[in-house]
């Protein structure tokens, strides 16, 4: 009898766990399908908008519970590559050149026979982007114009850098028949190739100090070369997606000097098509997470809000974007 009430007055208090178990499991899958999962499009691991989307993410993610959305990395072939990616709707955000960008929304140069792409919107930009150009000290290259004649390496077709060298190539007047051999080496051969003497030198578009200049100078006898004059100026004042550079003597093995040169910025995008509100709260993860966003990486450590609020006609603000900057007055 005993036995029997025991099992009586435990039936509710089983059945309250089972319903509270059940609404638990409900209450989970429910917040499951309203999640909403971001991939941002980067570039090689080796190189820099890996490691920047890999912490634009961490910083979304922190926040998953609240806002429910899940960001993911995605290494690419770089800008082009993730500019037609999120043209297609494969990918929702991409990290990708100014010079790209302003190319692929007004449908310019590489983008040309796709036509422009007026649905690109703009987060934020990041860091500077110094066209880099690394040589062999032994292979007599000086200037930029040294380059011809040489076995250079010219950037992976799809990336930015190869983009920006064929358009100083064509204001030139080179052709690929100008040196004495192209390449296009992935980032993580770069090393093996120039000190081993494949190549003389080598093409570089990225943020500084970088991982993979820093080892190629660390390996072998190398030079950072100026990249200036006539062409350069005329580029600049033509394009305001470019700026002048320089890239800090002392930063690398072998080049005390500072080595001048122009750049691009790196610019984070997405679709007008992206939710507004999922914009917003991107943005507002990266911003007011702004001192730990900068030291997820080197390249970073000189970002400030102000000048990460890209001021150009490149393309339009996201309105996720804008709401945000706004409500901080960082725009009018």
């Amino acid at each position: 009898m005993t036995s029997l009430l025991n099992f009586s007055l435990k039936k509710p208090v089983i059945a309250v766990a089972l319903c509270a178990a059940m609404l638990v499991f409900l209450e989970s899958a429910t917040a499951q399908a309203a999640e909403k999962t971001v991939t941002v499009g980067t570039a090689g691991v080796t190189g820099v908008y890996y490691p920047a989307g890999g912490a634009i993410c961490r910083l979304v993610n922190r926040g998953r519970k609240e806002h429910g959305i899940r960001c993911t990395v995605e290494s690419t072939g770089g800008s082009i590559n993730n500019l037609e990616a999120v043209r297609k709707g494969d990918l929702e955000l991409g990290v990708v050149q100014s010079d790209l960008l302003y190319n692929a929304y007004t449908g310019k140069e590489v983008f040309a026979d796709v036509g422009a792409d007026k649905n690109l919107r703009i987060l934020f930009s990041l860091h500077s982007e110094p066209f880099t150009v690394v040589a062999r000290k032994d292979s007599k290259i000086n200037s930029f114009d040294d380059l011809k004649g040489k076995r250079v390496n010219i950037g992976a077709p799809g990336s930015g850098m190869r983009a920006t060298m064929e358009d100083l190539m064509a204001r030139k007047g080179w052709s690929n028949k100008s040196f004495a051999s192209i390449a296009d080496v992935k980032s993580a051969d770069l090393t093996g190739a120039l000190c081993g003497n494949k190549i003389d030198a080598l093409i570089f578009a990225g943020g500084h100090p970088n991982g993979t200049i820093q080892q190629i100078t660390s390996s072998c006898d190398t030079r950072l070369v100026n990249v200036s004059g006539p062409v350069i100026d005329k580029l600049i004042k033509e394009h305001p997606f470019y700026s002048r550079a320089f890239i800090p003597g002392g930063m690398y093995p072998g080049n005390a000097k500072d080595v001048e040169t122009f750049g691009v910025k790196a610019v984070f995008v997405a679709s007008a098509s992206l939710d507004e509100e999922v914009v917003y709260e991107i943005v507002k993860a990266v911003f007011e997470n702004l001192d730990n966003f900068k030291m997820l990486h080197p390249v970073f450590a000189t970002l400030d809000a102000k000048h990460m609020v890209y001021d150009t006609d490149v393309a339009p603000f996201h309105p996720g974007a804008l709401r945000y900057f706004r409500e901080k007055r960082l725009v009018d």
